[in-house]
This record gives structure tokens, sequence and C-alpha cells, in this order.
């Protein structure tokens, strides 16, 4: 049985908790002080923490713990997502809808920009879920107006579908399409990944300082990157 304080006695969302308790397993222990920071999950000498939103706030606490014990940091991206809009009782639900947009796991770099160094470090894995999830909203009248009176109150785990774990920089070569040329722009790898390119902007960025591409050069006002050797 696992061990230590209850999962969700700290403050957070159904979709943190949820998947604490998916990932749980017989004698880890939850909510555990380890040098001055409290830890989602204690598996032997593993630090697992969960985060759903973004890394920047784990900055600090995963610079220091990592010189120390071993870390895996999971992360959830919504492959598909539902909208379910909740009554004003928070609990009955008034619609629920299938969302047009879809997750990609090339998501995963908008969160790593925070600490892309990290991947190299021996003690470091990042595990992605991939997952299907539940939107809850409710109505706000202060809420944007491209929301139309909507406001997003909590996330719902349905399924996790797929695990992805990468442990090494070399584990990111396979966001570097194989039909790119020695050598491109971030331009030419966002046509290549099929991505936007404030997105191919970040891959180049982590990627970069994770060791696995280099700057080649320069194409008229725009690096050149390729594959580090």
């Amino acid at each position: 049985m696992a061990t230590s304080r209850s999962i969700g006695t700290l403050q957070e969302g159904s979709l943190h908790a949820a998947l604490k308790t998916w990932y749980a397993q017989p004698g880890d222990e939850f909510e555990v002080d380890v040098d001055g920071f409290v830890i989602d999950l204690r598996r032997g000498d593993q630090l697992i923490e969960f985060q759903t939103r973004s890394f920047s706030a784990l900055k600090r606490k995963l610079n220091r713990l990592v010189t120390e014990h071993p870390i895996r940091l999971v992360h959830p991206i919504s492959l598909e997502r539902w909208v379910v809009r909740l009554k004003a009782d928070r609990r009955t639900v008034a619609g629920r809808r299938k969302s047009p947009r879809r997750g990609q796991l090339a998501a995963i770099f908008e969160e790593l920009v925070s600490f892309p160094e990290l991947v190299a470090h021996p003690n470091f894995t990042l595990e992605v879920l991939l997952t299907r999830e539940e939107e809850l909203k409710i109505r706000d009248p202060t809420a944007p107006w491209r929301r139309k009176g909507w406001r997003i109150h909590d996330r719902r785990l349905v399924e996790v579908l797929e695990r992805l774990v990468f442990t090494t920089p070399a584990d990111f070569r396979r966001f570097v399409p194989e039909t790119l040329a020695s050598t491109f722009t971030v331009r030419d790898l966002a046509r290549a990944a099929d991505q936007p390119v404030w997105r191919a902007q970040k891959m180049a960025y982590c990627l970069r300082r994770m060791g696995v591409l280099a700057v080649r050069g320069r194409r008229g006002g725009a690096w050149l990157y390729g594959l580090s050797r």
C-alpha cells in the first residue's frame, strides 16, 4: 500500500491527483519532504514529480535535487480533449462536446524551454503521458470575450493512451525528421516536422541546448543547424 500522506492532501487539480493515483505502485510514498522540498511521489531512491502546467515553476526545485537524487518528471499532453460545461452548482453537466483541438508530442518543447540542459543530466528522466482529458468550464462574466463567458474550472483525466520515456538527449533525435538536409533553418525544420515556426524555434533552441543540434553557420539572416556528431 502507498504510504506517507494521502494522495491529494496538498492543493492540486483533479488531473494532477488522478495522474498520481494512476501512476502509483505498492510501497510508493506521497508528498515526502526531501532536502527542504515536498516531492509528489518517492519510489525507492527515485523522486517523481507530476507537472500538468508550466515547467518554469519547477526549475529551482529540480536543479537543486537532481545533483543528489534520481528524478523523473511526468507530464501529460492531451491528444484528445472533451469540453464539459457545468451548471452553477459546478457539478451538473450542462453540455459535453469533443474539442477540435488535438495535442501533439512536440508540444513538450513549449515547457522544456525552461531547462533543456537538464535532459543531459544522468539523474534526470522525462516521461510524457499522452492522454484523453476532460476540460471542465463554468460561467464567468469576467472571462475574456473570446471565451464567450466561460472559463476553465478544472481538468480531469479520462485515459492514458501512451507513455514515452526520455532518458538522454539522444532520445530527442526523433524530433529531427530524416528528410531534412544536413544543414537546415528553423523554417526548414517547421516544414519537415509539420509544426508552426514558433514551435520549431523552441524545438531548435532546446535541441541545441541539449547537444542534439549544433549551429553550422548562417543562410541569409537565419541560423543553420545540423545534428551534432
